[in-house]
């Protein structure tokens, strides 16, 4: 079934408003246009029309994500989530590396200062407390020996309970 120039153009019209106001990746703006009720061609149509006059750039996107979050997420939370947003592994890690070269991460500092939002220096947290700490830090994208390595730096030990 061909696209109508009515639902082409709506498309179109609906693609630079959802630009508009924020920056989105490809995946993004298609599942959008198709949540909208537009046609699969129709969709395309819109995707080339504002990706022609540069408006969708995952690269670009992917930068900004990075740069945004590079100060407070560990590198491995960052590629999740712009895995989830449909930035395809390459491109991210490209990003990344380009932002890492200016920006130059410190992901021991972000660590830190992560720990310091849920204990202080020199804490004797029991077992369970250990556990929780270690599997929060975890599921951040942190290193399981970052992780022993500040925590240690910073004397929070576990007390074993007999």
């Amino acid at each position: 079934m061909a696209v109508t120039p009515e639902e082409q153009k709506n498309a179109r019209r609906k693609a630079m408003l959802l630009l508009e106001h924020m920056d989105r990746t490809e995946k993004g703006l298609s599942d959008r246009l198709r949540q909208a009720g537009f046609s699969a061609e129709a969709t395309e149509d819109a995707m080339n029309y504002v990706r022609s006059y540069g408006y969708l750039n995952d690269y670009r996107y992917a930068m900004n994500y990075i740069s945004f979050r590079m100060g407070t997420k560990s590198r491995q939370k960052i590629l999740q989530g712009l895995s989830g947003k449909g930035i395809d592994r390459e491109t991210a890690l490209a990003a990344w590396e380009e932002a890492a070269e200016i920006e130059e991460p410190d992901e021991l500092a972000i660590l830190r200062t992560t720990v310091e939002k849920k204990c202080q220096p020199g804490t004797a947290l029991d077992e369970k407390g250990m556990r929780r700490l270690q599997g929060f830090l975890l599921r951040r994208g942190f290193s399981y020996g970052d992780i022993s390595h500040v925590l240690e730096d910073m004397n929070i030990t576990c007390e074993r309970s007999y």
